[in-house]
Order: C-alpha cells, then structure tokens, then sequence
C-alpha cells in the first residue's frame, strides 16, 4: 500500500516536470492506476481483517477524492493542449 501511494505522488511529480503536455497526462494516468492499485489492496488489507472498517472508509474515501481531483487535472491538461 505504502509503495502504491508513493508511486502516485513520484508519478505526479515527475510528470509535472516534463515539458510536453501529453508526457504530463500520461504520467498522471500512471498515477491514477496507482492509486486504483491502492483501493485494491486496502480491500484486500480489509477483507484479511488487517484493518477495521471505519479505517477501510477513511482511506477509501481520501483515495476516490484523489481520485476525482487527478481526473481534473487530466481534464486541465488535455485543455492546455489544445489551446497550445
């Protein structure tokens, strides 16, 4: 879970430092999928009853906003594209 996490914000992070666009999003969907990786692995953290389930909720919901919020940025990028 720790590297899943991790490897969202390493994926941001490098893509926000490549100068074209469409490095940047696809960087950014790599982050996504990391992020998907993460709920995977915090059901199954669920399911084996490592963790309780109001925890379960917490992270689950922090990551779906992620989520949502990455999506957005996708969306801006693809925006400055076009316009550029």
């Amino acid at each position: 879970m720790i590297r899943a996490a991790r490897s969202a914000t390493a994926n941001i992070a490098e893509g926000y430092g490549r100068y074209h666009y469409q490095e940047n999003i696809q960087f950014c969907r790599q982050a996504r999928g990391s992020l998907y990786e993460l709920l995977d692995h915090l059901t199954v953290a669920l399911d084996e009853e490592h963790i309780a389930l109001n925890k379960y909720s917490e992270v689950k919901d922090k990551t779906l906003k992620s989520i949502k919020i990455l999506n957005g940025y996708i969306k801006f990028l693809k925006q400055q594209k076009v316009q550029a």
